[in-house]
Order: C-alpha cells, then sequence, then structure tokens
C-alpha cells in the first residue's frame, strides 16, 4: 500500500541526499504531534530539513537563532505601550508560527529555554496572565550543538522530555556527497519545493495516526520494552508513562508513513532509538553508549512473549 505522504517524502529526500531514515522520523514526529530535537555539528543540514518540511506540507516557518543573551520575550513576545491609544499592544514573537526552528536551543540559558515549554506542552503562551493560542498544527525543530563544545548549557530533563524524538543526521554517505559537490545548491532547491499538503490534510492524517491499530501483542511489546527500562541496572532512570506514550504515537506514525492502519513490532523498533535514548540515562552520558544499551534493550526483550 501506497503511503499517503510519499510524495512529501521523495521530494524532501530530493533535496537532503541520503538521509531517508532521519526524514521519515521527523516526519513522524511532526505527524505524531510530537516536537523534534536535532542533535549534530553545524553544517549538517538541520536548516534545510526543517525548511523543506514546512514547504512541502505548507506550513508557517520561522527560524530563532538563539544566543546567550537571549530573553523569554525574543520568543513569545512582548506587549508594548501605545502612547496614541493609551494602552498596552501585544507584538507576537516567533514562536506564533506552525514550524518553529529553535536553532542552536542549548547557546541560551535555561530561563530563555524554559520559554518554550508551555508553547510545546499546550500549544499556547501566556502573557501577562492572558493565553494565547499558537497556530495548528505547532512543530518545534530544535537543533542542538554537542554539549561539550564551548558556549554551551545542557537543556534540563523536563525540556528534553517535551520532545518526542530525538535524531542525528550525520555526515552524508560518499555517493550523496559526490552528488552534493556536483549537483544544484541545496539552498536553491528549497525555493522550487511544492506544498502537498495544507492545515487541513495534515489534521487528517493526524486522526487516521489515532486510528492506527495496535494489537495486544504489539501493546505487550511496548509495556516489555519500557519494563526493561526500568528493572535494567544500565539505566539510572526507566521510560516514564509520558515515555511509553510518546512510544506508542509514534509507532502508529511510523506504521501510517509506511502505508498501513496498523502496527507492527518493525515499526516499534524503527522509532525507539529516536523515542527513547534523550529520556534515558545510562551509566555515562555518552550517545553512542546509550545507542548501545538500546540496541542491547531490542536484543533483550521478544517481540513475543
Amino acid at each position: 500500500m501506497t503511503s499517503a505522504v510519499q510524495p512529501v517524502l521523495t521530494a524532501i529526500n530530493a533535496v537532503i541526499l541520503g538521509k531517508t531514515n532521519q526524514i521519515k522520523l521527523a516526519l513522524a514526529c511532526l505527524l505524531a504531534k510530537g516536537h523534534l530535537l536535532i542533535e549534530d555539528l553545524p553544517g549538517m543540514g538541520k536548516t534545510t530539513l526543517a525548511e523543506s518540511l514546512a514547504r512541502t506540507l505548507g506550513l508557517s516557518y520561522q527560524r530563532l537563532q538563539f544566543t546567550s543573551d537571549m530573553l523569554p520575550a525574543d520568543i513569545i513576545g512582548v506587549s508594548i505601550f501605545n502612547p496614541a491609544e493609551q494602552q498596552f499592544v501585544f507584538r507576537a514573537g516567533p514562536v506564533f508560527t506552525q514550524v518553529l526552528l529553535a536553532d542552536e536551543i542549548n547557546r541560551t540559558s535555561p530561563k530563555t529555554q524554559s520559554a518554550l515549554l508551555e508553547a510545546m506542552e499546550e500549544g499556547q503562551v501566556t502573557i501577562d496572565g492572558v493565553t494565547r493560542p499558537l497556530p495548528k498544527p505547532f512543530f518545534v525543530i530544535a537543533t542542538q550543538n554537542p554539549s561539550h563544545q564551548m558556549g554551551t548549557f545542557p537543556l534540563p530533563e523536563s525540556q528534553l522530555d517535551r520532545f518526542l524524538m530525538r535524531i542525528q543526521l550525520g555526515y552524508p554517505d560518499p555517493r550523496a556527497e559526490r552528488e552534493l559537490l556536483t549537483g544544484t545548491d541545496r539552498r536553491k532547491m528549497l525555493t522550487t519545493l511544492q506544498a502537498f499538503a495544507d492545515d487541513e490534510r495534515i489534521a487528517a492524517w493526524q486522526q487516521q495516526i489515532d486510528k492506527v491499530h495496535l494489537s495486544d501483542a504489539v501493546l505487550s511489546y511496548l509495556q516489555r520494552l519500557v519494563t526493561h527500562t526500568r528493572q535494567s541496572r544500565d539505566f539510572a532512570h526507566g521510560l516514564s508513562p509520558r515515555g511509553l506514550l510518546a512510544l506508542k504515537r509514534a509507532t502508529q506514525a511510523w506504521a501510517f508513513i509506511e502505508g498501513r492502519n496498523y502496527a507492527v513490532p518493525e515499526d516499534v523498533q524503527a522509532v525507539l532509538p529516536a523515542v527513547a535514548e534523550h529520556r534515558l540515562r545510562g551509566s555515562i552520558e555518552d550517545q553512542n553508549r546509550m545507542h548501545s544499551l538500546t540496541s542491547q534493550l531490542l536484543n533483550a526483550v521478544d517481540v513475543l512473549e
């Protein structure tokens, strides 16, 4: 069965080469009503991915560069006094968009990072006691530089948990890199991307994802995986109930992208690293080690009881 979102995937894959799996994960994250964290070195195509998603899905897009001197008002907006009208007028910040690229989010202070918490969890912001809804869908793509680089602040765990998935793009393979050298500039290709969806179609896709069937066997598999993270000494903290629900939604979204209205264990396995690794804490804070632990997790838990 052909996926309804295949034209979107095809268009983005033509711009970002050799990253099919990461593109599918990013799209699954959006369709699952989550938010995406991309941790990688500068220049890997994170901004291109964010803009490609927005353009092919017909969504409004804003890019916000985070810096050490940024304030919460720079994100959500501020009320300014208008002398002519003798009242305060609200000026909306860049968060009032459908796709927000929070670029290098860990270069700003935790206080400013926390300004996104209500927006990501509730789809709204509260300023001066007034709650203002954000556009739907609302999707944050945050990029994060490796924590060992200078001038970075670690994301608080409460904010990490607001991201449904975390992925890395990594270096392109030699074939893709040669095409980058000899082909059209990727930034120029962005301007030629057409929209294959709109707000209504995305809402319809999200409703279909909610209806993707999870059999008792798949639900039991999800529970056994989560239980293992809580009981194994490899993890300081296991997955929370919110983490379990995130894994469930991501599994349904992946199955939908694969063109099915039911989920299979392979869907769980495809999304588990992206959903679980940033929520788990291993004996050492090392991504390669954590990826190895999630691989061990999949090997340790049988698909069938």
